[in-house]
């Protein structure tokens, strides 16, 4: 065992899957204290970089040096469906309890011989490492994580099988917080938390004395843990690193990005401006060129300065066009933005856009009295199972309440996005589906590409080997590229970047209609414009 002190160091990383490179050439060292943030699109190397420095693979090319103790965060649990809760606490403790006992068996071996050299370092660094790790505290802290985590309540004979996937992938966090490892990597590890929750792990990671790298797409839990952010999208000199929180990395960002298309612009400014001499001067001293008559007088005494001079000046051009073509930042690649086309305006008629009287849905909710304006925002929160999901769909009109009345305006078209994508032809590529949804007029007006959703290399994809979150993509640029009048959004930041989400919500923010969105990004909620409807049970809470 040693006390957490070695740092976690990556040196030019190199991973390639058939004929993508996935990372090229990515470097990080983390050191005890660094909580560090990993961000980027769907795609940049933010699970593979971790995979990497866990060592479960290996890189193509570059070094990974780890810390003893290193523990990489799994969404699923290393274990069989019949083992129980239990088992799974006891082997996160085992290591904890195994240094207790060792340092009673040291201690007792000191007391017959205090004086011997290696019995006294033996018991300074077991110490040492189980002070490190609350060893003497370890069965409290174990009652205290799981409360934290909203499992405290889960029985521990309970069998893995019986778990949800939210349970289980609290349990496995549950299991690496108690284990206190030297280097801890996690993988979207507020998935499946409420904020209490949330919350809880965010005091947890800040307490851990060693190193902690995150993927995270839960900006809110970005900006409350990470000492330093690490950006895995394209960038003029690669990935960058930014220190500070995520706040401090958005302003970061912005003037960095500044500066490159700035240098870019300059550069491009110079090199038209090269060209162009180039071709003028050349022509002054084009090979066969007689001198006017009005030159003719001088021209034998002056004219091998001139042509010389000039000649000179077309060669310092043309090493400096040579040299700058070479050297030349490249362009900066126009990000994934959410380039939403403005919704048609409210449907004709006076009142709200959609009102709901004495809506019941059984189990699922329960609303007296619900108006939705023509340019609402409103904002549906409440914990899962509150009724969010089931009060979309019924302002969608794709459920239809038991009890109660459902009033919409005249030709109102509402679009929603769900929360489960599903396109029952997937053989079909993004494209054919995006073309055959609009159809070919709009989708033409409308390019796919134009929204920024879908990186460009997969729109020509087949939907079926496109990602979770692609698939969500590319439903969220079908629904937006329509133009509802009302946009109903179920939990619309899963799957987007941290930038990308910034700019959705810009874009919701100026559009027109009226937009409804559930969702439990707190990141999102704390900033929200509008109003607010929070979901208890079923009920207005």
């Amino acid at each position: 065992m040693s006390c957490p002190s070695t740092a976690l160091i990556a040196r030019d990383l190199v991973k390639v899957y058939r004929d993508r490179r996935v990372l090229d050439g990515v470097s990080l060292t983390a050191v005890p204290g660094r909580r560090i943030g990993l961000i980027g699109e769907n795609g940049a190397g933010k699970s593979t970089l971790l995979r990497l420095l866990a060592g479960v693979e290996e890189p193509d090319a570059g070094t990974v040096t780890r810390p003893d103790g290193l523990g990489f965060g799994h969404q699923e649990l290393p274990f069989a469906g019949d083992r129980t809760v239990a088992a799974v606490l006891d082997d996160a403790l085992r290591e904890t309890r195994d240094a207790v006992r060792e340092l009673d068996r040291l201690a007792t071996a000191l007391a017959a011989r205090p004086d011997d050299p290696d019995l006294l370092a033996a018991y300074g660094e077991r110490l040492e490492w189980a002070q490190g790790h609350d060893a003497w505290d370890a069965d409290r802290r174990a009652e205290l994580v799981l409360a934290g985590l909203g499992l405290a309540g889960v029985a521990r004979t309970r069998r893995l099988e019986t778990l949800s996937g939210g349970q289980r992938s609290r349990l496995a966090l549950a299991a690496q917080l108690l284990r206190r490892p030297a280097a801890l990597l996690l993988d979207e590890p507020t998935n499946h938390l409420d904020d209490d929750a949330a919350g809880f792990l965010e005091r947890e990671l800040r307490r851990l004395p060693g190193v902690v790298v995150v993927a995270s797409h839960d900006r809110a839990f970005l900006d409350a843990v990470c000492t330093d952010v690490v950006d895995l999208d394209p960038a003029l000199d690669g990935p960058t690193r930014y220190g500070g929180t995520y706040t401090d990395y958005l302003a970061a960002r912005r003037a960095a990005r500044a500066r490159w298309q700035q240098r870019y612009a300059r550069e491009q400014d110079e090199l038209a401006a090269l060209r162009h001499a180039v071709a003028i001067t050349s022509r002054r001293v084009a090979p066969g060129r007689g001198p006017r008559d009005n030159d003719k007088m001088g021209y034998d005494f002056l004219g091998g300065r001139v042509q010389s001079q000039v000649s000179r000046r077309v060669r310092n051009a043309a090493q400096r066009l040579d040299s700058l073509t070479r050297e030349q930042v490249r362009r900066p690649p126009e990000p994934l933005r959410f380039r939403a086309p403005v919704p048609a305006g409210a449907a004709d008629g006076d009142g709200p856009a959609v009102a709901l009287t004495g809506v019941r849905v059984p189990a699922r909710l329960a609303l007296d009295r619900l108006d939705v304006a023509a340019a609402d925002r409103l904002l549906v929160t409440g914990a899962n199972g509150a009724g969010k999901s089931t009060l979309l769909a019924v302002l969608a009109g794709e459920l239809t309440p038991a009890a109660g009345e459902v009033r919409r305006r005249r030709g109102l078209r509402a679009g929603l996005l769900a929360q489960d994508v599903v396109f029952h032809r997937p053989g079909r590529t993004a494209q054919d589906v995006y073309a055959t949804h609009l159809g070919a007029e709009r989708a033409e007006r409308i390019p796919l590409a134009s929204l920024g959703l879908l990186a460009p290399r997969d729109t020509g994809r087949p939907v079926g080997e496109l990602s979770v979150g692609q698939r969500r993509r590319l439903a969220l640029a079908l629904l937006v590229a329509d133009a509802p009048h009302l946009l109903l959004l179920d939990e619309p930041t899963n799957h987007l970047s941290p930038v990308l989400a910034e700019e959705l919500e810009e874009a919701l923010r100026t559009s027109a209609g009226a937009i409804v969105v559930a969702s439990h990004d707190r990141w999102l909620r704390h900033r929200w414009p509008g109003r607010e409807l929070r979901l208890h049970n079923g009920h207005p809470a």
